[in-house]
């Protein structure tokens, strides 16, 4: 695991299409327990070089009850994007994760990882990616059915304040399916 961890460490497959030198953003352990896709790292998380480090990252902690040190320990949870590094700025937020990262790494990961008992799918593009022809025609329509998805697999929106609309206009979200997604957390950790 150490050299693959080095190995996502130094990628460049994407280089020529981020606004900035790649620097992956990920972390991971061959016992981490929990595994957590997202989409990639914002520019905050860019900057300091930890994953989730930003409001969407303290939305979804306050979503999942974790503590920092429960969150940033590998032994427990592996924060593994889409894509490694950011992808740069769109008209409406930051671009889509590059598509060259997942299918050149996670499979890799994950083979290496087996003690995980729950992976969060977070956002359209995790979900589309492993979910395939289980993927409801909306993201609401995912989220709404995510018992579907389990024990496997826990699917939840973006944490982005981006999101409160939805949220505002979803407020079963956190009437069920927050509470649900708790429960499993502590039933693993």
């Amino acid at each position: 695991m150490k050299t693959l961890l080095n190995d996502i460490r130094k990628c460049t497959i994407c280089q020529s299409h981020l606004p900035h030198p790649p620097n992956p953003v990920f972390s991971a352990s061959v016992h981490s327990k929990i595994v957590i896709i997202g989409q990639a790292p914002g520019s905050v998380v860019n900057r300091t070089g930890i994953p989730w480090d930003d409001k969407s990252g303290e939305n979804l902690r306050a979503w999942l009850q974790m503590d920092k040190p429960t969150f940033y320990n590998p032994e427990v949870v592996a924060l593994i994007p889409m894509g490694f590094c950011y992808p740069g700025k769109g008209k409406s937020g930051d671009l889509p994760p590059r598509p060259e990262c997942a299918p050149q790494w996670h499979h890799l990961l994950l083979n290496q990882m087996k003690e995980v008992k729950l992976t969060l799918l977070i956002g359209q593009y995790a979900q589309a990616y492993y979910l395939g022809g289980q993927l409801r025609p909306t993201l609401t329509e995912t989220v709404k059915n995510y018992r579907q998805y389990l024990p496997a697999h826990f699917v939840l929106p973006h944490p982005s304040p981006r999101n409160n609309i939805w949220k505002a206009r979803n407020p079963w979200f956190e009437q069920e399916v927050v509470p649900a997604l708790r429960k499993t957390i502590r039933e693993i950790i």
